[in-house]
């Protein structure tokens, strides 16, 4: 349990640490049944080092006094004849069963005796489900716990949550993270399908008991998902046990209410109660019913509906009816929400009580599903698929259930889906490959572009608007070697199927996928003819997918801004269907729209954003693609530890390539100009990944700048002429004042290079940082021109900018070239009160309460970079600790 108690253990470290140098104290921990407070205890019982007492309360022996702290006390019974004779003949007379002596003197023998065994090691008391003790012994224990300041004994006790007693600290257990659940589901079923395993971690919700339980209880067939997942805790579960005892604990009207919830976890209390007694008499359950498991801890119930404690016992609450209960649970509630007019959530519930094929019914349910958000409708095309009555109708139903699935942010759910559409699904296995392989493109699954192209041609003549799908879809495979002839012959032939009256975003797509073709042609001029009718078309389109193709298509013609714009459109569209898996990819898009614009401000929230709902939908990849911009943002403004820090979670995979433009923007930072040189070509050469598209033309500034500085001409040559040609087209002033810069640099004549430079400034696309790495380079070739007083003003407006974005390193080196240049730098002035983006979300963090820690971990930040802001922000604000700072901001 070390492993995934990390927390835990950190606090139990530091009492053992505290009970070891002479400050003994005590610490509670507590937690859900199942959540591992016994397993944690045990594995202290061998501390090394360390004399080791344990015992357990019993409800059994509660009415038996001192039967606990005889329990205890036994491996060090024969500690007794050490102490006085006042103390031993007291813990003699009560541990003899004589009955309970005076509790003051009982408490103070067994300080004593707990003192008596320190004298040649450390002690430590773990004392499992202390709730359960006699009476006599808590009062004992907890007298001597009291007072041992100065002793070398540490005391641990359990308890359940919300029975923890005054006093000691305590340190509750939390869910174990998916990461925790799932290398706990590694030791028990190491051959269990990633998609399972994603059920069972979202069934357990973090009990680890329960992760437990169910991995041992998996038949092969569910290990790899071909059967479907456990519905609940398995009969002989332990933790089903104690569970089903707090239900059967309650009254049978509650009981009874509990059973509907659990059947119907959406409905509202008074749902529940119209169906739990349909005809209204004034004897059926009322709202005072639910009373009993509100204070038992089990449910919370608010005018919303009736939550349970956890995923586990609404779980369990449902599996302990019959099915037959389980049917006339479902029929009551269909019955109530069908005269209420909620026609779909009806249908779901009358999908539940079903017995067989009903083939009408899924059809009401699949037409249903059509407006629904994506979370319904796939449980509405699950049900259907199951009513369905043929194969084939089964088949397109689960491929449906899946794709929705996905959307909604379940793809352990989804890919569990597709394993069970049956062999004889006809085109419905095919376009489940393909949806396979969309699901595996944001993780850089090996073969699924591949897998895509084979099913664009597959269906191009049957099909072809799923082989329009996957053709646009796989796009980025037409960048690679050996793809682009296939790719294009494709795109003809499902371009042969277009009528020229198709919807805005089928019209998107066929551009969108045509401008593609063309780049695999190598004709660039007449892809940014079709990529920009894509762009084009976007404004009437209100569907999150076509408007990421056409974010994707701005991209690509060079307009970062335009792109961003309609990223961002397309995460709020994402956000209002409910289509959750599209939220952090059109965060990407936006983040690197914003890099790509200059605009590092809103890239760092988009990423930021992107990151956190990444890993809330399941797709760690997508998230690590978020760091890695985040990384590159970092190392753009010479925040190298934070960038470092960022790369390292990041690992290798997919954004490997954007954690190396990182790395080459932290040697540049430091001079390092070969090394930055060697990464830099590595990137624009290297394989598609996150971003690529834009990825291999936003890095070549950055490659020209490292081989200018050691003379390396011939490599990037190629590079550098693609580069000039394409910025060119795209028309875009930020992008041609990055053209004129890149001129500069590879200019041989210091007057051109001059010119070019000029050129890159008058532009009034470059603005902020970029401008302000022009103004430095173009700064530093006029002061070793000897050119000293027109390189100053350069100088002075990149180190001024450089200050005001806190680029600490690159302010350091436009004045570094300043004093160079003969100008006498002194301290920079303090600033006003506006303060950057980054240090207004720190400011705002810290104001809500935040440690610097937290907000190193919200913002993904070094706790020195945390530091190093908030420093700023207090000389900018003209404040001397966090609360002025809190006052004035919660002041605006």
């Amino acid at each position: 349990m070390q492993k995934v108690r990390p927390a835990a253990h950190t606090e139990i470290g530091r009492l053992l640490a505290a009970a070891a140098s002479g400050r003994g104290g005590v610490l509670v921990v507590s937690g859900a049944p199942g959540e591992g407070r016994s397993t944690l205890l045990r594995t202290f019982t061998s501390e090394p080092g360390w004399t080791v007492l344990t015992a357990c309360g019993h409800p059994d022996e509660r009415e038996y006094a001192y039967a606990g702290l005889r329990g205890l006390i036994t491996g060090i019974g024969d500690r007794l004849a050490e102490l006085a004779p006042a103390p031993r003949e007291a813990l003699a007379h009560a541990l003899c069963g004589a009955g309970p002596g005076d509790p003051v003197t009982l408490g103070l023998a067994t300080l004593a005796l707990l003192r008596t065994a320190t004298r040649t090691r450390p002690l430590l008391c773990l004392i499992d489900d202390a709730h359960l003790l006699d009476r006599a012994s808590w009062q004992a224990l907890t007298f001597a716990a009291r007072r041992l300041g100065p002793e070398r004994v540490a005391m641990l006790w359990s308890f359940p949550a919300g029975a923890e007693p005054p006093g000691p600290p305590v340190h509750r257990l939390t869910p174990l993270d998916p990461v925790e659940s799932r290398a706990i589901l590694a030791g028990h079923a190491p051959d269990l399908a990633e998609d399972v395993a994603g059920t069972l971690i979202e069934l357990a919700a973090g009990n680890p008991a329960a992760l437990v339980d169910l991995a041992a209880a998996l038949t092969p067939q569910q290990r790899r998902g071909y059967a479907p997942p456990p519905e609940s805790l398995p009969a002989d579960s332990p933790l089903r046990r104690r569970l089903a005892a707090e239900l059967n604990a309650l009254p049978p009207r509650t009981r009874h209410l509990l059973h509907l919830a659990a059947a119907a976890p959406d409905a509202s209390p008074d749902t529940l109660l119209a169906a739990a007694f349909p005809s209204g008499e004034a004897t059926g359950p009322a709202l005072g019913d639910f009373a009993a498991a509100e204070r038992a801890g089990l449910v919370s119930v608010t005018a919303a509906g009736v939550r349970f404690r956890s995923p586990l016992m609404r779980a369990v609450a449902y599996t302990e009816m019959p099915a037959a209960r389980r049917r006339t649970a479902h029929a009551a509630v269909a019955g109530v929400l069908q005269a209420r007019g909620a026609t779909l959530p009806a249908l779901l519930h009358r999908a539940a009580a079903a017995s067989g094929p009903d083939d009408r019914l899924a059809g009401e349910l699949a037409e249903a599903a059509r407006s629904a958000d994506p979370a319904v409708a796939a449980e509405a095309r699950r049900y259907a698929a199951a009513l369905s009555p043929t194969p084939a109708g089964r088949a397109g139903l689960l491929l449906d259930a899946a794709r929705s699935a996905w959307l909604a942010g379940r793809p352990h759910e989804a890919g569990q889906l597709i394993r069970r559409i049956p062999p004889a699904g006809g085109s419905a296995r095919v376009r489940a490959r393909g949806l396979t392989a969309e699901m595996s493109l944001p993780e850089g699954r090996p073969g699924a572009r591949d897998v895509l192209l084979d099913v664009a041609a597959e269906l191009a003549e049957t099909d072809p608007g799923t082989a329009l799908e996957a053709l646009a879809l796989a796009g980025e495979s037409a960048c690679r070697s050996g793809e682009q002839s296939r790719y294009s012959a494709l795109a003809r032939r499902v371009a042969a199927g277009q009528r020229g009256d198709e919807p805005p975003a089928v019209a998107l797509a066929f551009h969108h996928v045509a401008g593609l073709a063309r780049i695999a042609d190598g004709d660039e001029p007449g892809a940014f003819v079709r990529l920009r009718e894509a762009v084009a078309l976007a404004d009437r389109v209100a569907e999150p997918g076509p408007l990421l193709r056409a974010a994707t298509a701005g991209i690509l013609v060079g307009d970062p801004r335009r792109a961003g714009a309609l990223a961002g459109r397309a995460a709020v569209l994402a956000r209002e269907t409910g289509a959750a898996v599209l939220v952090p990819r059109a965060l990407e898009l936006a983040a690197l729209s914003g890099m790509a614009a200059g605009d590092y401000p809103a890239a760092n929230e988009a990423a930021l954003d992107g990151a956190a709902v990444a890993r809330g939908t399941g797709q760690p990849v997508l998230a690590g693609a978020h760091l890695a911009v985040l990384a590159v943002l970092a190392a753009l403004v010479g925040d190298r530890e934070t960038a470092l820090m960022r790369i390292a979670v990041v690992g290798d995979g997919p954004a490997r390539p954007l954690c190396e433009w990182a790395l080459a923007l932290l040697d540049l930072v430091d001079g390092r100009c070969p090394a930055a040189a060697e990464r830099l070509l590595a990137v624009v050469t290297g394989p598609p990944g996150p971003g690529c598209a834009l990825l291999r033309v936003a890095v070549v500034p950055h490659l020209l700048e490292a081989a200018a500085q050691i003379g390396l001409r011939e490599p990037v040559e190629p590079v550098a002429v693609a580069f000039d040609r394409w910025s060119g087209r795209t028309g875009q002033p930020g992008w041609l004042a990055l053209r004129d810069r890149c001129r500069a640099l590879r200019a041989v004549d210091g007057e051109a290079a001059a010119g070019h430079f000029d050129a890159a400034l008058a532009h009034d696309g470059e603005a902020g940082f970029p401008r302000a790495h022009t103004e430095l380079l173009y700064g530093r070739l006029l002061r070793r021109q000897r050119r000293h007083v027109a390189a100053r003003t350069h100088l002075r407006r990149a180190a001024e900018t450089f200050r005001l974005m806190d680029a600490g390193p690159w302010a350091a080196q436009s004045v570094r070239e300043l004093r160079a240049a003969g100008e006498r730098v002194a301290a920079p002035a303090p600033t006003g009160p506006a303060l950057t983006a980054q240090q207004e979300r720190i400011a705002s963090l810290v104001a809500g309460g935040a440690t610097n820690r937290e907000v190193a971990q919200e913002l993904h930040l070094s706790p020195r970079t945390v530091d190093h802001h908030l420093r700023n922000v207090f000389a900018r604000l003209g404040v001397r600790s966090r609360t002025e700072m809190a006052r004035l901001i919660t002041a605006r």
